[in-house]
């Protein structure tokens, strides 16, 4: 009687375990609540669906994780903490079409700085090639390092200056992101 009963007090826990493991969900894409970077632990601050073309088709949901939770777009963008981007795609999407929302997101959030990042951004296009439906893009900001890009999980390298970083994470925090309800979601407002 006394294992049957650990048992059930260990499922018990091992479930409410597995509710809190993912956090976060929109559009069916499942998020865990924190990640752990170079060892440090960063919690999902908010998800948000990217929409495109007249038709408001789904693109990608975004996760953003911070080291400390925040819904002030203008102090995440000032402070230069270790954060994370995932981006899991909904729609195939081409090469050239990812440079080209590479590049007007730079031309949107780094404005008067945009010379100072033309090498950078050139070696974040060389990287892209086109993914499909269930991949993820994700960008890890680590203080000091720079901003590190991995497909899937497997890392395609890094790209140095937290100049960078700060423009990087204003496409989608900046005053002008790629879709508002993007930014408030990010920023912990509701998914949609």
């Amino acid at each position: 009687m006394r294992i049957r009963l650990e048992c059930v007090v260990l499922a018990a826990a091992l479930a409410m375990a597995g509710g809190a493991v993912h956090a976060g969900q929109c559009d069916g894409v499942s998020f865990p609540d924190q990640v752990t970077v170079h060892g440090q632990v960063l919690a999902l601050n908010g998800l948000g669906i990217r929409k495109a073309t007249f038709f408001r088709i789904k693109v990608y949901v975004g996760a953003l994780y911070l080291a400390h939770r925040s819904s002030d777009a203008a102090a995440i963008l000032r402070h230069d903490e270790s954060s994370e981007i995932a981006l899991h795609f909904l729609w195939h999407v081409t090469t050239g079409e990812l440079r080209d929302a590479w590049r007007e997101g730079f031309a949107r959030s780094a404005q008067g700085r945009l010379a100072q990042l033309r090498s950078r951004i050139a070696l974040l296009d060389g990287w892209m090639h086109g993914v499909d439906s269930g991949q993820t893009m994700t960008f890890v900001h680590t203080r000091g390092q720079g901003i590190e890009y991995l497909l899937d999980g497997v890392k395609q390298g890094t790209i140095p200056g937290a100049d960078f970083a700060r423009a990087f994470l204003g496409i989608w925090l900046g005053a002008r992101p790629p879709g508002k309800a993007l930014k408030a979601g990010l920023l912990g407002g509701r998914c949609r």
